[in-house]
């Protein structure tokens, strides 16, 4: 009998390209660092266009405030540029995110999404990083559960909840992002849920691929309530995250130039100045642009 322990140690063991296996080696050279996952879109894909997310988990000291740390670097190999964008935070941190125990939504909403452990120090390590993506699940699938239809598919339950946590996160995604995410694989998804709800001892009918989770009216308003918690807490986190990451995002600069000509063609040049003052950089950034845009125009 499959477990939702199987899905999510086949999930993390899915093959890398060597380029993404060649920056994870070089993350994992900073202090501290236990494990490296690998997600997002390029993962899907198995393409490097474009910025590679990684999530760097340390066993260094907790966090002070606001986390994760956010920083972009670029990798030469081969001649190509390699852009990633890169998520520090505690491992215990990320474990205590991804079972719920925080009001944070972002951890579980995005690892219940496919991830791979590219790199990691040891066994036991590997063993707490699946874990915690078992948690995140498990967390995604029990709010999916309350926040869904009183009947429906798997993909009805995921929708309701990807649609809550993105209006509940200051997400910038077009409406029905979430399904670009179900439709990817959405054979995963419709078997995580229920083993996701088997796991968390939430009992289910299942008449051909229609399920109810049997939740008592008590639980599911309990539920109700933590959710509304965190939707609360959402987007004053996330602004607090944007504030922090405009004077601690390492490489801000570089990033936000690359943005620029990726989206408008301006290319602007990458100063000293501007790499060390981007902030203040920003309106002086925005002002070429528009003056090219409308040369053209």
């Amino acid at each position: 009998m499959i477990t939702l322990g199987d899905v999510v140690c086949r999930q993390l063991h899915v093959p890398t390209i060597p380029a993404v296996r060649n920056v994870a080696a070089t993350l994992a050279e900073g202090p501290d660092v236990v494990a490296v996952l690998f997600y997002g879109s390029n993962l899907r894909t198995g393409e490097t266009e474009g910025v590679l997310d990684f999530y760097v988990l340390t066993a260094g000291p907790p966090e002070r405030g606001i986390w994760p740390t956010v920083s972009y670097r670029e990798f030469w190999l081969h001649g190509d540029t390699l852009r990633a964008k890169i998520a520090t935070m505690r491992l215990a941190t990320f474990a205590k995110a991804a079972a719920a125990q925080t009001l944070d939504t972002t951890i579980w909403t995005r690892f219940v999404q496919p991830a791979a452990l590219v790199w990691v120090r040891d066994p036991a390590t590997a063993n707490m990083v699946a874990a915690a993506i078992g948690d995140a699940a498990i967390s995604a699938a029990r709010f999916a559960a309350a926040l869904g239809p009183e009947t429906g598919t798997a993909d009805d339950y995921w929708r309701a909840l990807f649609r809550q946590t993105y209006a509940a996160e200051l997400r910038v995604e077009r409406k029905g992002r979430e399904g670009q995410i179900l439709g990817f694989d959405p054979a995963r998804y419709d078997a995580l849920l229920p083993l996701a709800w088997t796991a968390d001892g939430i009992a289910f009918r299942d008449e051909a691929g229609v399920l109810k989770p049997e939740i008592a009216p008590a639980a599911r308003r309990a539920l109700l309530t933590k959710w509304g918690r965190r939707r609360r807490a959402g987007k004053p986190l996330n602004i607090a995250r944007l504030v922090r990451a405009a004077f601690t995002f390492e490489g801000a600069a570089r990033y936000g130039i690359w943005k620029v000509e990726r989206h408008t063609g301006v290319v602007v040049p990458l100063t000293p100045w501007r790499e060390k003052h981007p902030i203040l950089a920003a309106p002086g950034v925005f002002w070429r642009v528009w003056r090219a845009r409308s040369q053209t125009a």
